[in-house]
């Protein structure tokens, strides 16, 4: 019993569930629609029994009464719809109905089993109001049921004694009930067919209201229905019909690509950056060890009596190839130094330790105890001030429930020490009083290729029309430069990398796209290069950082953007505004979300200089998404895939 009720509950559920979630998809193009359809369908009767049975013909009274029973049994029918139009219409079924079952079984006073099964059905006739509510395929159906007896056959078992058949008393002829359900037509026939075929499940409730079987006793019962019709109807041919698709593509195909170019007054070679750099609160180990990756740096006992977190602050990497992530890897590589320095500069301050390790909490654990070991032997820290955990998963974790792709690296990153700390000496606030960055290191640099030495190429509307395109720079001597191809708006080349070994240079500048149409498009443009090397000229840089978390947006960012990057803003200065993310992930929506992150910084940030009274100020402001090109790190490692989600922010004076 409690088995098929259980299925008979997830049948109902199942197909409720199926037309819901195709309803919400409901088709928006128009399809030819016929008034009158035809068809059959077939069903599954859940039927429940309820009341008294005990005396079941004239001939034979059980000596227990039965009370409970169920069965499945079939349906099937001849049906015909009208609709006249797309919400109100009209159904009627003429169907065979068995509401066939078995009682649970009982005890008699021998204290023997006894049980009773019935064979009842009908010929049954039911005309429904049927609604579409959406004026969609979804609809319901509510009305009478008028149901004639053709069988009412029973066998009663009881042990120890012959089987007895026959048929019960009593029953009435015509039985009038009701009826309600739900449907969804699934086409399957072409959209412009004069005959139009449509699929569709439905599950219905048959009351039993009026639902007694005989005029004697209390014997009740009630059916759940669930099945599936096929159904035709025809309707007078009709020219084609665009889908809203096809509507909405036919202008855009005539929309014209708008291509601009912008390029900076002079190229800067270098400049001397002051930056503030971030520091992410988290140790990443590799895969099947607990102990910490060589990549971090580890003092001995007596270095570290030496080492002061602003030691780090001027050194220069040889390796300046990247631009950035030579010098910042290697201050984020010593946090654990950093960490120790602040910890025994801050006698009172504390640290938690959650270590993360997928299915292995003890595992977790023993990398945090590990990070906690060296603290304490390498640096002196009290142990009493580092408390520790391990957890299955991180409190913000990369890999989320239900996801399939690139778990590998979701999980990498996931296999991590996070370092938290309520002491204001080790965090900064940014984003909030919560924020669990600790409190970055200010790094002096030389940056090469600065980001304001970069020619922008805008290509307006290229990621809705064109397949591709590919940028062709031609100086004055005729030497072509190919760049590309790209599918977003935006792209950016070093002006260096363009000038080569000039100091100046003239050149034409042709956009060669490929719309999805299959046709090819060419726009032109100019510029004029100059290299300047001052290095005099000193930036500031700020770079923000975001967890694995989508829904995080840039406005949690408010009070640092306001109230400490824009005051450092000078009159007639630059903003360079650049947004990444790291590697995972659809790419389209990486470089939306890296522009949106971008020009929402801007935003904030345009808003709290004109309550400053500052003008003069320019933005250079891009996402560049997951582009490995201009990536401020590589996405080898966990922690650069955490830096690369990121918006940096380079405030340059005028020149």
């Amino acid at each position: 019993m409690l088995h098929y009720t259980a299925n008979k509950k997830f049948a109902f559920l199942f197909l409720a569930l199926m037309i819901a979630g195709v309803a919400g998809n409901a088709q928006k193009a128009k399809r030819v629609q016929p008034t009158w359809w035809f068809g059959e369908s077939g069903a599954a009767n859940f039927n429940t029994y309820r009341g008294t049975t005990q005396m079941l013909n004239s001939n034979l009274t059980v000596p227990a009464a039965f009370h409970k029973g169920d069965g499945i049994k079939p349906y099937a029918s001849l049906l015909t719809e009208y609709r006249p139009n797309k919400v109100l219409g009209g159904m009627l079924n003429v169907a065979y109905d068995n509401r066939g079952g078995s009682y649970d079984s009982v005890m008699a006073p021998c204290n023997c089993g006894a049980n009773l099964s019935t064979n009842l059905s009908y010929i049954t006739i039911e005309p429904s109001i049927r609604v579409a509510p959406f004026s969609s395929a979804f609809y319901v159906f509510a009305g009478p049921t008028i149901a004639i007896n053709i069988t009412k056959a029973f066998t009663y078992l009881q042990d120890k004694q012959t089987d007895k058949r026959g048929d019960w008393s009593d029953i009435r002829k015509t039985v009038f009930s009701a009826q309600a359900g739900a449907g969804i037509d699934i086409p399957i026939s072409a959209r412009t067919s004069t005959t139009q075929w449509t699929l569709s499940p439905f599950a219905s409730f048959q009351t039993n209201l009026g639902q007694a079987p005989r005029s004697v006793e209390s014997w009740s019962l009630y059916t759940v229905r669930t099945g599936i019709a096929l159904k035709f109807g025809t309707a007078k041919k009709v020219a084609p019909v665009k889908t809203i698709a096809e509507v909405a593509a036919a202008p855009v195909a005539e929309k014209e690509v708008q291509f601009s170019v912008r390029a900076p007054k002079v190229v800067p070679l270098n400049r001397k950056v002051k930056e503030t750099f971030a520091l992410l609160n988290s140790v990443f180990f590799n895969q099947g060890s607990t102990e910490v990756p060589s990549r971090y740096t580890a003092l001995s006992s007596t270095q570290a009596v030496a080492f002061k977190e602003g030691l780090l602050q001027q050194d220069q990497p040889n390796n300046l190839n990247n631009g950035r992530s030579s010098r910042q890897l290697e201050v984020y590589h010593n946090i654990l130094n950093i960490l120790g320095d602040r910890l025994r500069s801050n006698p009172s301050s504390t640290i938690a330790l959650s270590g993360a390790s997928d299915k292995n909490p003890a595992e977790g654990k023993l990398m945090a105890e590990n990070i906690k070991q060296y603290l304490v032997s390498t640096f002196g820290i009290n142990p009493a001030r580092i408390s520790t955990e391990g957890r299955d998963k991180p409190l913000i974790p990369s890999e989320q429930p239900g996801a399939t792709k690139e778990l590998a690296l979701l999980r990498e990153g996931d296999r991590r020490v996070d370092i938290v700390s309520t002491s204001p000496e080790l965090l900064i606030q940014v984003g909030g009083v919560s924020s669990p960055f600790l409190k970055p290191v200010q790094i002096t640099a030389v940056q090469q290729d600065p980001l304001d030495s970069y020619v922008l190429f805008n290509t307006t509307g290229a990621d809705e029309l064109l397949k591709s395109w590919n940028v062709e720079v031609t100086d004055e001597q005729g030497n072509v430069q190919h760049y590309g191809p790209y599918t977003q708006d935006q792209a950016a080349v070093s002006g260096k990398t363009i000038l080569g070994n000039n100091t100046q240079g003239n050149y034409k500048i042709a956009m060669l796209g490929e719309t999805k149409s299959g046709h090819s498009i060419k726009k032109e443009s100019s510029v004029s290069l100059v290299k300047m090397d001052d290095p005099k000229q000193e930036g500031l840089r700020y770079s923000i950082l975001f967890d694995f978390d989508k829904s995080k947006s840039i406005a949690s960012y408010e009070k640092f953007l306001t109230d400490i990057v824009t005051p450092l803003i000078p009159e007639n200065g630059t903003v360079i505004i650049h947004g990444h993310t790291d590697n995972i992930g659809d790419e389209k929506y990486n470089n939306t979300l890296s522009s949106e992150r971008a020009a929402s910084a801007q935003k904030i940030i345009e808003s709290a200089l004109s309550k400053a009274g500052t003008t003069g100020v320019k933005f250079e402001t891009i996402g560049f998404g997951e582009d490995a090109a201009n990536a401020p790190f590589e996405n080898n490692l966990p922690e650069e895939r955490f830096y690369n989600r990121t918006v940096i922010i380079d405030i340059v004076p005028s020149k």
